[in-house]
């Protein structure tokens, strides 16, 4: 199934990550209709990005609005290109907004932008248009089980740039397998229930059965409050770590590692 994309920028596609099921020999349909090579400049499965480079010609590129400017119940387009069928488009609403989230996979989105659009096949990665015309985000079925979402402006800016300099978005790991508690005594945490032997959390001596209170000095009540630790900046960072070990309060200090993929 093909899937859609945008010309983000000069010579610069956009298009859904989960979508994208190559690494080479990809083609691109242009809006004239000519389908010339690319090649996979990087994608990122943590906000379902991924960038293509083209030889676009003369081929205009996406005029973006801000997705910031959207309110719940401003009507959107969404379109996809299907193949021979070519250009599809679905009429919806903006149906949720909210703050900043991360994704199921670890991804970092700057907006909540939720839909009651109907993605059709070969959808994702095409654009969500605003009533001007203009384009507020990429769509997706990637990042939710239960409903469409926009990945906002900002951050597929925040994606093709890091993306087209480094070709990957790195994203600390600590290698642990955790479980939201409460103890006794009231305090929250998230209790170790797995530890990657060789991962940093493992060799800085974190043991299953431990629970983590704090890391440098923010109190943990779940794993979302884990992986906000572990933004791309975090890499190689030295985290202070609040632990209850068998009922007694202990310090650790953990060597945040470098995610790579399928890692926890």
């Amino acid at each position: 199934m093909p899937s859609s994309g945008v010309l983000w920028r000069k010579d610069v596609v956009v298009t859904a990550e989960h979508a994208l099921k190559r690494d080479e020999e990809i083609t691109v349909t242009l809006p004239d209709g000519r389908n010339v090579a690319a090649t996979l400049a990087g994608r990122d499965p943590g906000t379902d990005l991924a960038v293509l480079k083209v030889d676009a010609g003369t081929s205009s590129v996406a005029e973006l609005g801000d997705t910031a400017s959207l309110k719940i119940g401003h009507m959107v387009l969404a379109l996809g290109r299907s193949g021979e069928r070519g250009i599809s488009a679905s009429l919806g609403v903006i149906s949720g907004l909210g703050g900043a989230w991360r994704t199921w996979r670890a991804g970092h989105v700057d907006q909540l932008v939720r839909l009651d659009v109907t993605l059709y096949p070969g959808f994702s990665g095409g654009p969500l248009v605003d009533g001007e015309g203009r384009i507020v985000g990429i769509n997706t079925s990637g990042l939710s089980r239960v409903m469409a979402v926009a990945i906002p402006v900002a951050t597929v800016n925040r994606a093709v740039k890091d993306l087209l300099e480094k070709g990957r978005i790195a994203r600390g790991y600590l290698g642990l397998g955790m479980h939201p508690v409460r103890l006794p005594d009231g305090r929250a945490g998230v209790i170790v229930i797995h530890v990657q032997p060789d991962g940093p959390a493992g060799k800085a001596g974190v043991l299953i059965g431990d629970v983590l209170l704090k890391l440098n000095g923010t109190p943990l009540t779940d794993n979302d409050d884990v992986h906000a630790q572990l933004g791309p900046d975090s890499v190689g960072k030295r985290l202070q770590a609040a632990i209850v070990r068998g009922g007694a309060d202990t310090q650790l200090e953990i060597a945040v590692g470098e995610r790579t993929k399928g890692e926890d």
